[in-house]
């Protein structure tokens, strides 16, 4: 039987372990000639807000971003500090944390059917984008136009990957795992 301390205690631990998820994806990547390579995070970061809701999901990234402003290496190519947060591309990983939690309220709101996940899931990576695009722009005084270039149209088709995979897994882990 779950009492209510287990489950918290469960719940806890999921979130770590999706934590350490979005930093193993983050070194899942392809580098790009521009120094910011195309990485699975945004995959785990769907995954915690789909399978842990929107708080536990959301503390999941929280968690790996104060990892990474600490200093400890769980960015893509293993980069850490408060350098790397709050660079020119720290506003796309501090994002995770808002994708995470639109992602799963998303979610939860339009049920759990491969396109309302899908479309949960492309409005959390807008958001991600909409934040590290501003990010960008403010700190490097890039206009719109540059900004898209280096920083969002190269990663789409990833991303659209990383969503139609995330969405499939989704569905498959609450078949097999519906206590999740």
């Amino acid at each position: 039987m779950k009492t209510a301390e287990n489950l918290r205690v469960r719940r806890m631990v999921l979130c770590a372990l999706f934590a350490a998820l979005t930093a193993v994806c983050s070194q899942i990547a392809i580098p790009m000639p521009w120094g910011v390579p195309i990485n699975l995070a945004l995959f785990a970061v769907y995954m915690a807000g789909t399978m842990l809701g929107a708080f536990w999901g959301t503390v999941s990234q929280l968690v790996f971003v104060a990892l990474a402003a600490i200093g400890v290496p769980v960015l893509a190519g293993f980069q850490g500090g408060p350098s790397a947060i709050f660079g020119k591309t720290g506003g796309y990983v501090l994002g995770y944390i808002l994708a995470a939690l639109i992602t799963a309220l998303i979610s939860k709101a339009l049920g759990r059917k491969f396109w309302s996940l899908c479309v949960a899931m492309i409005v959390g990576c807008a958001v991600c984008y909409v934040l590290g695009t501003i990010w960008f722009m403010t700190l490097t005084g890039a206009d719109l136009a540059s900004a898209l270039g280096w920083c969002v149209l190269p990663y789409l088709p990833g991303d659209i990957i990383k969503i139609a995979l995330a969405a499939i897994l989704t569905i498959q882990l609450d078949k097999r795992m519906p206590n999740l």
